[in-house]
């Protein structure tokens, strides 16, 4: 039996129709997300086209999205600024189907969980990196949503109480610090974006060097806060920016080696996310696999 997956993007509309018990990505398929009436139905299409190709043997259907979700995951409540007609919209109704919201950086969490690198841990705490910063945490094996689904919005931690406010009124966050979207201001107007931040810091460029490695210093004090509060077994990074590899992940280690506290010695686990593009619909399946009644597996 089959499950699909639907992540909405600000840019692309990108589906899968996954096997329900390993995982196996039967088809994916990509639409750009354009006008709103445009991307709700490229939305339906892209369903109807993976019930198509599954003949009819679909057993859960998933959507993720940014935004918090309602209390029921039904829709997307809160999401100002971005993709207009979103808040409130009821896909279930739309599609006709039983349909399963998710916040888009929670589904990159279950898809790393159920069939990725955090496979076989209960307790792990995820971090995206892109435009922004966004995250998740599971804990005991279950995605903890928290109250107004806001848990796991880890890029809006703050990491300098001095700095400037973002988008959620906290001076100094996570995700300011490192996002792709504030490149050119923690730049000086200097670099646009975090390829070409990291072109120049290749090239020894020593603005880029230090512009790079404080936003890598902040990541690790961010990743070492949420250490402290919840102990995971596992935390993974995923995002674009994580394809930055070793420029990243040695002097990550070196900032981590500084401010994790490791009692007895025990560092924990940093590991870069298998899945690329694709985790938030195969995220989202994953969540209407576990949601649907009588699916006691709520990872």
């Amino acid at each position: 039996m089959n499950a699909i997956g639907i992540d909405l993007g600000g840019t692309w509309i990108k589906g899968v129709l996954m096997n329900s018990e390993t995982g196996e990505i039967v088809k994916q398929l990509y639409h750009p997300t354009n006008s709103e009436k445009d991307w709700k139905q490229a939305v339906e299409e892209t369903v109807n086209d993976l019930r198509h190709l599954s003949l009819g043997m679909v057993t859960a259907t998933g959507l993720s999205a940014p935004g918090l979700p309602n209390d029921t995951n039904q829709y997307i409540a809160f999401m100002p600024g971005r993709l207009h007609g979103l808040e409130g919209f009821h896909w279930g109704r739309f599609l006709n189907a039983s349909v399963h919201i998710v916040n888009d950086a929670h589904a990159a969490l279950l898809a790393e969980s159920r069939f990725g690198v955090a496979k076989g841990y209960n307790n792990v705490v995820m971090l995206t990196l892109g435009t922004g910063v966004g995250g998740g945490v599971l804990i005991n094996g279950q995605l903890y949503q928290g109250n107004f689904q806001k848990a796991g919005h880890v890029g809006h931690m703050t990491v300098d109480a001095s700095g400037d406010q973002d988008i959620t009124a906290m001076p100094g966050s996570l995700e300011d610090a490192i996002g792709n979207a504030t490149v050119e201001k923690r730049s000086m107007g200097h670099f646009t974006s975090t390829y070409q931040l990291l072109e120049a810091y290749k090239q020894g460029n020593y603005l880029a060097q230090w512009v790079w490695l404080s936003s890598v210093r902040k990541l690790a004090v961010g990743i070492s806060s949420l250490i402290n509060c919840f102990s995971p077994d596992l935390v993974v990074l995923g995002g674009g920016i994580t394809q930055a590899e070793d420029d990243l992940l040695l002097p990550l280690a070196e900032f981590m080696n500084l401010y994790e506290w490791r009692p007895g010695g025990h560092a924990t686990p940093i590991r870069i996310a298998r899945f690329g593009d694709m985790a938030g619909a195969i995220g989202a399946a994953s969540f209407a696999i576990s949601s649907e009644p009588g699916n006691s597996d709520r990872t």
